[in-house]
């Protein structure tokens, strides 16, 4: 029967459920067991594709097309597994079921109530779309005590008395702050988050203590007597300077091994496969080489908004035993510099990346780092609005179409990137009205694209045909291809009608490449994403 896990948190936010919930079902992966990663998030937006990215973070972008928390890449990168659409619920989803069931006349006229059709739709999310998995894990976001997540935790409590105790494994992640005047590890933060979850009737089975020393037998003790669990249930966190030491931290805690007693299945487990984390702590801890690479972005405030491109990075750097040091560039900043000053400022990377992301703040400094970066000869990258202003500056330095532009920055432009209204996945033509609404209207999730066989995407996949995860509303015009290719400019990848272009290169440049996707989303560790590989191979020539 399949076992439920719940990841719950107390005492503070930003303790790193994603990470440890990840970590968690890698390290059952690794012991050769099914897992489906999932999380639960109490907040109202119906998802989180219309929120800023320095409130949330980035979005991370299913391969069947969903717009969820960055959570669920941690989940894809250490449990590789591919998350879906059914993996991820907001509370703003929950309530949105609900109203429309209501209006459908579902509930037969019933009182619409929050127990029990709010907490049914709970439990019917904690339930659908399973396939027999060994362990479901469900990151519950927020931290108990939050109001939002009050009607969540109820929903759990519920299911977990339908379903058995015996099936089900509440881990609580808590903080155990260190005072250093008193030299002193305090528990009492953890006992009171304990004594909330109690209050919404749930008891914790696993208390998972991030810490930044460790623990001692008495603390251990401690906390087992006042939270009501075995002292052997109370696992240490220690921060650690790599996430990808996570598993092994958790594992040589004993985290795996309490996890599988609890459901009375350590005995039969099969030993954990560590073999892949271990060869990339090896190599991390061991570079060959260090490269320099400026990521010109528009959300440099908050790094979480490019979390799943830092990570992808890390990938590409393992891959050629490269060190990769990143500065985080604002493309604000380079709109005022002169020639002189912005040469001065980029001359000493290897690489040059500029990413995705929305509106007209900062455009200019983006094309300015792609103008740079073709004209000097420095490996570039450019992802999403990145290829977008590669387009533009070619359109504007190589075209002489001074007012080259997109679509997106306004009307008074000749709009080399455009708008789309139409497009097709799987058969299906999908129509975007320009009155629509914002949430989930771009294109977004896997599409193919097909390689020209001569080109350095081609030699970079080794294949004709690539699934790579979109999320845009704008594209490049085809018909500016043919006047760019006559400069040099090529349009390599498309859409499998042609309409579509999804990947410019440069051919004499030394790594100069644009991708309408977003690969970062599709990087693991150990199997990095070809383009990243490329071009960190390229900057470290």
């Amino acid at each position: 029967m399949t076992k439920y896990v719940f990841i719950l948190g107390g005492v503070v936010s930003s303790l790193g459920k994603g990470i440890a919930s990840a970590a968690v079902g890698g390290l059952l992966k690794s012991r050769g067991y099914s897992v489906r990663m999932r999380k639960m998030d109490p907040y109202l937006n119906v998802d989180p594709g219309t929120m800023s990215p320095y409130q949330h973070g980035e979005v991370f972008v299913t391969q069947d097309g969903a717009e969820t928390d960055l959570d669920l890449g941690h989940y894809e990168r250490f449990a590789d597994v591919n998350c879906h659409k059914t993996d991820s619920i907001s509370g703003g989803r929950i309530y949105y079921n609900v109203i429309q069931k209501e209006r459908r006349g579902d509930y037969l006229g019933a009182t619409v109530q929050a127990i029990p059709h709010v907490t049914n739709e709970i439990k019917d999310f904690i339930r659908s779309d399973l396939h027999g998995e060994d362990f479901v894990l469900y990151e519950v976001g927020g931290t108990v005590g939050d109001i939002e997540g009050t009607l969540m935790l109820e929903g759990i409590r519920q299911f977990a008395n339908e379903v058995g105790r015996e099936n089900v494994l509440f881990i609580f992640l808590t903080l155990l702050p260190y005072i250093d005047t008193a030299g002193e590890l305090k528990t009492k933060p953890t006992q009171h988050a304990v004594k909330t979850l109690l209050e919404a009737g749930i008891q914790a089975d696993i208390l998972l203590c991030r810490s930044k020393v460790q623990l001692g037998v008495e603390e251990r003790r401690k906390l087992g007597l006042f939270c009501n669990i075995s002292s052997d249930n109370v696992v240490v966190a220690l921060d650690v300077d790599n996430i990808y030491k996570v598993p092994l931290s958790y594992h040589a805690e004993g985290l795996d091994v309490q996890v599988l007693k609890h459901f009375k299945m350590y005995e039969q487990s099969p030993k954990p496969d560590l073999a892949k984390w271990h060869e990339i702590i090896k190599i991390t801890e061991n570079y060959e080489k260090e490269v320099k690479i400026a990521v010109v972005g528009k959300y440099c405030g908050l790094l979480e908004a490019y979390k799943s491109l830092q990570e992808a990075l890390v990938h590409a750097g393992i891959a050629n035993k490269t060190k990769v040091r990143v500065s985080w560039i604002e493309s604000e900043e380079l709109e005022a510099l002169t020639d002189m000053e912005l040469a001065d400022k980029l001359k000493s990377y290897d690489g040059i990346l500029v990413p995705g992301g929305f509106g007209v703040r900062g455009i200019q400094g983006k094309i300015r780092a792609v103008q740079y970066a073709r004209e000097n000869n420095v490996p570039f990258f450019g992802i999403c609005l990145g290829m977008q202003m590669a387009v533009i500056e070619a359109s504007r330095h190589l075209l002489g179409i001074e007012d080259a532009s997109s679509a997106e920055f306004g009307s008074k432009c000749t709009p080399v990137i455009s708008k789309m209204t139409v497009w097709e996945k799987d058969g299906v033509q999908y129509i975007r009205p320009d009155n629509g609404d914002m949430g989930g209207t771009m294109r977004l999730g896997a599409y193919p694209c097909i390689l020209d066989e001569n080109s350095l995407a081609h030699k970079i996949y080794g294949v004709r045909e690539v699934m790579e995860r979109h999320r845009h509303r704008y594209e490049m015009d085809i018909a500016y291809a043919g006047k760019l290719h006559e400069k040099g400019f090529v349009v390599s990848g498309k859409s499998p009608d042609g309409l579509l272009p999804e990947i410019v290169e440069i051919p004499n440049h030394p790594f100069f490449i644009g991708v309408q996707f977003h690969p970062e989303f599709t990087s693991r560790p150990g199997k990095p994403n070809p383009i990243f590989r490329s071009f960190i191979a390229a900057a470290k020539k």
